[in-house]
């Protein structure tokens, strides 16, 4: 038998009870109407989920039973994630957990002083329960919103079938998910990594050895400049992101790749950051019509469920490597392999390329509504964006007073702060982000 509490419902703040108590024995095997309220419609929730959440004591369950809410006005969903919410609350403070971070961590990031516990779309929570626009997005690794729901399913199903077999076997994943991936971005192989380094690395391998073995550079002879012909790759990023959101003038990578072609040179684009949709293309590389022998795709290629990463070209670059010269064992793992399918058609059916597209205009117009005295530049490609803090106020404290007024967003190096929220951000939304960050600005006046 399960009861909800008269504390659980004050929780809830979901009106009066009329059924609390149910036996469960007797519960049909498809969904079924648990508690009913005063109001209605209703809406679903899983009972389990629930249980955990209201900590109760365990009890058995069938597979679908869930437990039935109203749904018809927003405090009552608002009550169901200010349950959720609670879930996610540890019993250590924000300060608790800086400090075992700072006594037991390499001391190699500098994070801002805020602990979450919980993601949703373009929103996440710290352990007080305190509720944050994400204007950061892990780096672009969330394009597609914190803890998809389809991803998420994807990966539990996933989960409970076959995680890991390393590539001394084949799986049933990994060869759709690169048929996949080279029929999409045009390309005849893919190499499956883990993270967006691994995939730097593997592109820099394959670089190399196609220069001795193709290009016939002498051994030990590759050089720095494209007209040496000791020269194996030249690897860049569309628009550089840890430099601080750096956007080359028009016409740069049409020269790179008129260039890379005239000297016999592989010309490896780097689309870790700025690939799949950030820029409001697929790929940053699409905004000049042109493209490199070797692309290197990772961060939101799992919707930052996962570290996934790919290597893509064709197989007069990809034929270098041969069995026993490059190897992963975790890459293109099962779970890996359906994550990743399942991000990128997230991506491409929710039109969120386009949705960073069309938001970009909108996001430099709100932005240019910054006091001019204390900003140098800002500048941006879809929604990716940086602005330039002059030396009257300090970037970082920028950064600390963005986030007592509900917004995270980082430095990347020196003045710039960096500002790419999720793609699946709505122009209400993205309005709205804008104006704490107009606001935060302003009170350097005050």
């Amino acid at each position: 038998m399960f009861s909800l509490t008269v504390e659980a419902c004050d929780i809830l703040k979901i009106g009066k009870v009329r059924a609390a108590c149910w036996d469960l024995n007797s519960a049909p095997e498809s969904e079924a109407e648990v508690l009913t309220t005063e109001l209605s419609p209703l809406l679903v929730i899983n009972l389990r989920e629930f249980c955990q959440i209201l900590r109760v004591d365990s009890i058995a369950l069938l597979p679908n039973v869930s437990l039935i809410f109203p749904s018809h006005c927003h405090k009552a969903q608002d009550s169901i994630r200010r349950i959720k919410r609670m879930a996610c609350q540890t019993q250590l403070s924000s300060k608790e957990i800086f400090a075992l971070e700072d006594q037991y961590g390499c001391r190699n990031y500098a994070p801002l002083s805020v602990a979450l516990c919980r993601g949703e779309g373009i929103f996440v929570w710290d352990v007080e329960g305190k509720k944050y626009f994400d204007f950061l997005s892990a780096y672009s690794a969330v394009n597609q919103g914190h803890c998809h729901p389809r991803i998420v399913k994807v990966l539990k199903e996933q989960a409970d079938k076959l995680t890991l077999v390393s590539r001394a076997f084949y799986s049933d994943q990994l060869g759709n998910y690169e048929k996949y991936m080279t029929e999409l971005f045009g390309y005849e192989r893919l190499l499956p990594m883990n993270t967006g380094v691994e995939g730097g690395e593997s592109a820099c391998k394959i670089a190399r050895k196609w220069g001795y073995d193709v290009k016939k550079i002498p051994k030990d002879q590759a050089k720095k400049t494209l007209q040496d012909p000791t020269v194996a790759a030249f690897m860049v990023e569309p628009i550089q992101g840890e430099a601080g959101v750096v956007i080359p003038d028009d016409g740069y990578l049409r020269k790179v790749r008129e260039l890379c072609t005239k000297y016999n040179v592989l010309w490896i684009a780097d689309e870790v950051q700025t690939g799949l949709g950030r820029t409001g293309k697929l790929l940053a590389v699409q905004h000049e019509g042109v493209k490199p022998d070797i692309l290197i795709l990772g961060k939101a290629l799992s919707g930052g469920i996962l570290p996934v990463s790919a290597v893509l070209a064709n197989n007069n670059v990809m034929g270098v490597i041969t069995p026993g010269t490059h190897g992963s064992t975790y890459g293109g793992n099962p779970l890996a392999c359906a994550v990743a399918t399942e991000a990128i058609k997230v991506l491409l059916e929710e039109k969120l390329c386009e949705n960073a597209d069309k938001l970009c205009s909108v996001f430099r117009q709100e932005l240019e509504k910054i006091p001019k005295s204390k900003i140098d530049t800002i500048r941006g490609r879809g929604l990716m964006f940086a602005i330039d803090v002059n030396d009257s106020i300090n970037a970082y404290d920028v950064c600390h007073r963005l986030k007592a007024a509900g917004l995270l967003a980082k430095t990347t190096h020196g003045q710039t702060i960096r500002l790419a929220p999720p793609l699946v951000i709505t122009e209400e939304q993205l309005r709205e982000g804008a104006r704490v960050i107009q606001k935060v600005f302003q009170s350097y006046d005050k």
